[in-house]
């Protein structure tokens, strides 16, 4: 999905041919710029939203377990990054695409706030709630990269802000929000103990655990995919004529927004602003919210569902409950690595925080980080 000069970017798809980047997409040429040296072009599921068996490439399994997925869209991402093949990755968030693959694959990954790291020279989805962001081992490296990514680049429109690390602040005194309802529905005991546990942490460590509300949830996630689904069809409607060679997950999600109204798209996006205000009134007396990551262990990809309390749901059911919100609103979002759940793979929790608030998320995982030693945790294949 990231253009890297010389090398081959497909989207995943069978349509983009043998496509070779002529130039690096913004976020490689400011890591390069900083001495990073590309090493490998990661698999993404079609176009960052096709089903996790990829029809050009293949399935990404999960090296904590072959038999599940790594969740997507930034599957190669989670996957080498799980298997220790290299420190950093870069992946994209439209749903949760980067903070599920890294709940599933035991690593730490960052949606930043929208805007923050330009998007010139990455594939669309969805113009309206596209992220590109980091993914590493832990959030002391996602802090260290972040300087050297963010800010406009003067071609991304939607590029704004700038990454200010000295908002970070210590653990003691924050007041971090704890929600309830929506965010704790369907999920596995396991996912709720590993999540208790990291607040108990924090407490611990001087953190004021505050109730939060944030109000009807559900509508804003089905208008977040209702947008989703509308503009992959805009843009994928010039190749109509060859959808059949679709991976059959993208063409579900195509075919399902060319039904949407414009009324309904229209909706969908006028919601947004006043939804970000409800949000933001919801979070005013706190410094940042922690919610449980995913609600289950790494889907099984023979049937692609996964288990909450020993009951097979649907992918879609529970893959992406926590994540679309902080999307369609564009607030950061840090997912990390809490703890390993029945099966004895990776649950995650995820920090989220107030606009340009990515340096304050990151402080508050690198200081669970150092009191535990989850993100350590290599699958048994690694050793």
């Amino acid at each position: 999905m990231i253009d890297c000069a010389g090398a081959p970017v497909t989207c995943g798809s069978r349509f983009t041919g043998e496509r070779v980047a002529d130039t690096d997409a913004t976020v490689v040429a400011r890591l390069k710029a900083a001495g990073a040296i590309p090493l490998a072009m990661l698999a993404t599921t079609e176009f960052a939203c096709g089903s996790a068996h990829n029809p050009r490439y293949g399935t990404v399994s999960n090296p904590w377990n072959r038999a599940r997925w790594t969740g997507g869209s930034s599957t190669g991402s989670g996957a080498a990054l799980a298997a220790r093949l290299m420190p950093l990755a870069l992946g994209t968030d439209t749903g949760g695409s980067i903070r599920v693959p890294a709940a599933w694959c035991g690593v730490t990954g960052l949606k930043p706030t929208r805007g923050l790291v330009p998007r010139t020279g990455v594939a669309p989805l969805s113009w309206t709630l596209d992220h590109v962001g980091p993914m590493a081992r832990s959030a002391e490296y996602l802090a260290r990269v972040m300087p050297w990514i963010a800010g406009p680049d003067g071609a991304d429109p939607h590029a704004a802000g700038h990454y200010d690390a000295s908002r970070a602040r210590g653990v003691p005194g924050l007041r971090i929000g704890v929600p309830d309802g929506w965010f704790t529905q369907m999920q596995d005991d396991a996912v709720l103990a590993a999540w208790q546990a990291m607040l108990r942490v924090l407490e611990r460590q001087g953190a004021r655990l505050v109730p939060v509300d944030l109000g009807p949830v559900a509508t804003a996630h089905q208008d977040g995919y209702t947008i989703v689904m509308a503009e992959l069809a805009a843009l994928q409607e010039p190749d109509l004529d060859r959808a059949a060679s679709l991976d059959p997950g993208t063409r579900a999600r195509m075919d399902q927004g060319r039904l949407f109204s414009a009324t309904d798209y229209l909706r969908a996006l006028r919601r947004r602003p006043l939804v970000l205000a409800q949000v933001l009134d919801a979070l005013a007396d706190v410094d940042v919210l922690v919610t449980p990551g995913l609600g289950g262990e790494a889907a099984a990809l023979d049937s692609l569902t996964v288990e909450v309390n020993g009951e097979a749901h649907p992918l879609q059911a529970v893959l992406p409950r926590n994540t679309m919100l902080f999307d369609y609103t564009g607030l950061p979002a840090l997912m990390l690595p809490t703890g390993l759940g029945r099966t004895g793979l990776p649950v995650a929790a995820q920090v989220v925080g107030k606009p340009y608030d990515d340096a304050v998320c990151l402080g508050v995982g690198a200081a669970f980080q150092r009191e535990t030693d989850h993100h350590r945790g290599a699958p048994p294949e690694v050793g």
